[in-house]
Formats: structure tokens, sequence, C-alpha cells
């Protein structure tokens, strides 16, 4: 089968988070179980020019948007046996800064979803499949059905759509209905994509996609219920039959502690004690922390918002930064939460270290170099942070709430069995004692050594999960 996937970001060419790094793994691990696979796009104008120069100009596009008709064009490049295309636009995507959060994001992703429907019907590699991701493409489903489907050429195609994290939605007034989408109001309904008065992208994808898919087993159970739901789990709840929750894998190639170029001493299983110890002094070294190899080093690599745990960790800081252990934090996000990072870095000097922003290679670091990594998340649809961090040999320490209960599997003192630890309820108390008991296994060495060993040995990779993918796009063959 001939299977598009269709998102705002995909890495290496763009990425601001884990929606990237899953359209950047994921179409080469279902190609490589036989089905021709494709990805689209937009042309940001900050795509490194290394690409940029690989890319071949194929066609121009004129592309309805609302009652306009807006130009751009399509490029490919070829990498690794998939066709990449690109959708151009310097109107829309050739923007300085952020990708998200213009004053015209509706405008310009409807755009996007138009025009890689437009794209369809000026070339031979047509697809079966159009895999759409995350509220950027909700509303192409929505397109495909409404505008698209009584052409022929258009009649085979489904739709697959993943929610990548329900919180983030697409939600814009009402008068683009008609203005951007070219929509009469009897679809601006509670069974269409209207909610709490305006339009939303998801909602679009959850209605008129033919499947639906989140990024673990657990949140897809949870999403389902008020408290996760985000508004939308009446929504999904009408297509449940239609949900399944698979889980996301990592890129191996790129979250391997035995050739990474950015961590200060590579090393395998064999090898981890050794190259751990390394790579931990050069990152206390890095953040002013005490350099010491006995002391339990516990890792935080994220952005500072409220889904991440920060309020937890600021209930507690003042007991944190007394236990024996030191803390590395890396991130940036709400003033709040930035400020409160600042604050414990400067009252717990030499025990706790901070970088605010975003530094690929301290992150690398703090995978390698420390020996916990802490995920109090309220929620998590999958998480990407605990599977490097045990391909690293860093034990997780999370709440067990979507992807991150479907990961780590807790530790059991009776059996030895587990791949680090976890609490159930979102509270600080109950995180700062399982900040403790991790503290008291790491003194035991010979079990916090095994428990290494199973989280380093575990699969992480896409091969489980690319085979129910493909399972999924030939129910429609």
């Amino acid at each position: 089968m001939k299977i598009w996937y269709v998102a705002s970001e995909a890495a290496p060419f763009m990425k601001t988070g884990g929606l990237a790094d899953v359209v950047g793994s994921l179409p080469q691990a279902v190609a490589d179980l036989g089905d021709e696979v494709s990805v689209v796009m937009p042309k940001y104008g900050s795509i490194a020019e290394e690409y940029v120069d690989e890319m071949e100009y194929l066609f121009d596009l004129i592309v309805p948007v609302g009652w306009r008709k807006q130009f751009g064009a399509v490029l490919k490049l070829e990498r690794d046996g998939i066709n990449y295309y690109f959708i151009d636009s310097e109107y829309y995507f050739k923007r300085d800064g952020v990708l998200y959060g213009h004053f015209d994001d509706a405008e310009r992703f409807a755009f996007f979803s138009r025009a890689v429907l437009e794209m369809i019907g000026k070339i031979e590699d047509v697809p079966d499949v159009l895999h759409c991701h995350d509220w950027q493409t909700g509303i192409l489903p929505a397109f495909l059905r409404i505008h698209y489907q009584h052409i022929e050429a258009y009649q085979h195609i489904r739709t697959v759509y993943t929610i990548h994290n329900l919180q983030y939605q697409g939600v814009f007034p009402e008068e683009i209905l008609g203005e951007l989408l070219q929509f009469g109001p009897e679809h601006f309904t509670a069974e269409g994509i209207q909610h709490n008065g305006l339009v939303n992208y998801m909602k679009a994808g959850i209605v008129h996609s033919d499947q639906i898919t989140t990024v673990s087993p657990s949140y897809r159970d949870e999403i389902m219920e008020p408290y996760y739901g985000e508004g939308l789990d009446g929504a999904l709840r009408h297509r449940a039959v239609d949900v399944r929750g698979i889980l996301n894998g990592i890129d191996l190639s790129t979250n391997d502690p035995s050739t990474d170029a950015r961590i200060a001493q590579t090393y395998d299983l064999d090898t981890y004690k050794k190259g751990k110890i390394a790579n931990k002094r050069a990152l206390q070294e890095r953040l002013g922390l005490e350099v010491r190899d006995d002391v339990m080093l516990i890792g935080f690599v994220s952005r500072l918002v409220d889904q991440k745990g920060l309020d937890l960790i600021n209930a507690v800081r003042e007991e944190l930064g007394q236990l024996p252990c030191q803390f590395a934090f890396l991130g940036s996000g709400q003033p709040e939460y930035e400020g409160i990072i600042h604050e414990m870095t400067a009252a717990h000097p030499g025990t706790v270290g901070s970088y605010i922003g975003f530094d690929i290679e301290l992150a690398h670091l703090i995978y390698a170099g420390a020996d916990a990594f802490l995920m109090p998340s309220r929620f998590e649809p999958c998480g990407l942070s605990q599977l490097i961090s045990m391909r690293y040999g860093t034990l997780p320490i999370v709440r067990e709430t979507g992807g991150l209960r479907d990961t780590v599997k807790p530790y059991n003192e009776f059996t030895q069995e587990g791949t680090g630890f976890g609490f159930m309820n979102y509270n600080a108390h109950e995180m700062l004692a399982t900040i403790e008991y991790s503290i008291r296994v790491y003194s035991e060495k010979e079990n916090w050594d095994a428990l290494v060993h199973q989280a380093m040995t575990a699969d992480y990779s896409w091969k489980q999960s690319a085979k129910q993918y493909r399972e999924l796009y030939h129910l429609f063959a």
C-alpha cells in the first residue's frame, strides 16, 4: 500500500518536539515492512540549507483558501528510500521564530491541508492512506470528506488520525467556517467540528477520520474520561470502536550510548559503569555541581509547563534540596516555572544545577550522566524521554500515567523485576517518597545494576509499533 504521513514537522528537517521524532522514525519502520511510504510537510524557511539544496521542484499549486486562491509549490527530496514532499509557500511558512502561535495559524494549516489534497490530483504517487498527525492536520480528513470525496480519484483514499497531545486542539473563531474552510453551517454542530462555540481542528480529525490512534494504549483509555479528555471525551467515546492506542518507539540510531558523539564517553551494557562515571563528572562540571561519583544524580529534561509536574516539584522543593542526591534541570517554558528552577539552583549550589533553554548536547549528557530521570507528569500521551533514559541506563522515576505507565515497569524488590520507579497519585509527597525510595535502592549497588541491565536491554524500537500501524493501514486494503 501507499502510505502518506502528513504532519507539520518531521525530523531531521524541522523539530519542536516529539511529533517530529515520530514522523521522522515511524515511516522508515513501516517502509522496512514493505509498504511504499512518503512524508508531506511544510517547507519552512528555517529548514537547513543542506536539505533545501537536495530538494527537487515538481510543480506549482493553486490552493483554494476560502474565497481566495493562494499560490504554492511542491518540492521533493528522496532519503533512505522515502519520498519527502514539501509544500512551499513563502507567505505562510517563511517566517522567523516559532512554528506555531502565529495570528493566522488557522489559515496556514488550512492552506497546508488543502495543498496536500490538491497535489494528489497532480501526482502519480497517489496514496491509499493519509496518516494525519495532531491538530495542524486535523482539518484534512474533513476537507477530504466534504470537498474531495465526490471526485473519483479520491474515493479510495482513507484516513488515519493520530492524537499526540489532546491538550493542543487548534481552536479558532466561527467565522473561519466559510471564510477559510468553505464549510456550511451544517458542519458547525456538536456532532461536527464545533466545540464550545469554536471551530476545533482536532475534533474535525476525530469526527471525519476513518481510524484514530493515540501514542500509547493507556492514554487511549484515559482520554475517554472527562479528567483527561480535554472536553473531547464525548466525541472520542462516540468513536471508541475506531480508536486504538499504539505505543511510540524511539530512533535507536540517534539514541545509542555506544555511538553518541554528544556525550563525554560512549559506553554499552558491558562498559556502562565507567561510561556513567565519565559522563556524570562531565555533567557535574558543566552545571556547577559538586563533582562526586558516589552521589545519586537525578536528571530532568522537559518543557517547563503545567503538564510536566513542575507544581509537584515546587511544592516540595525545599525537601528535594535536602535529599542526599543531586539534580540537573534542562528546559524552558512558562516563566513561573523557569523562576522556580532558578530559585532552586540558587538556594542549593552544588546540589541543584540547571540550564534554562534547550541544548541537545546537554540533553544527551543528562541522559548519559544522570543515574535517574524524573518525569512526574500530570498526563503523558507517550513520552520519549523515559525511553531514551532507559536506553542510556538512567532509571526513570515517573508518575504512572499514559505512556509512562505502559513503558516503565516499577521496581519490585521481592522479584527484582523492573526498569524504574513509579507513583500513582498526582501528589507531591508521593513523588518525594518515591525519589527517597530510589535513593535507597541506588545505595544497594547490586540491585541497582540489575535494574540498569533490564532497562538497557528492553526493546524501545519502532518494530512492534510499525507492525500494528501496518495492520491498521491494511484494514483498508
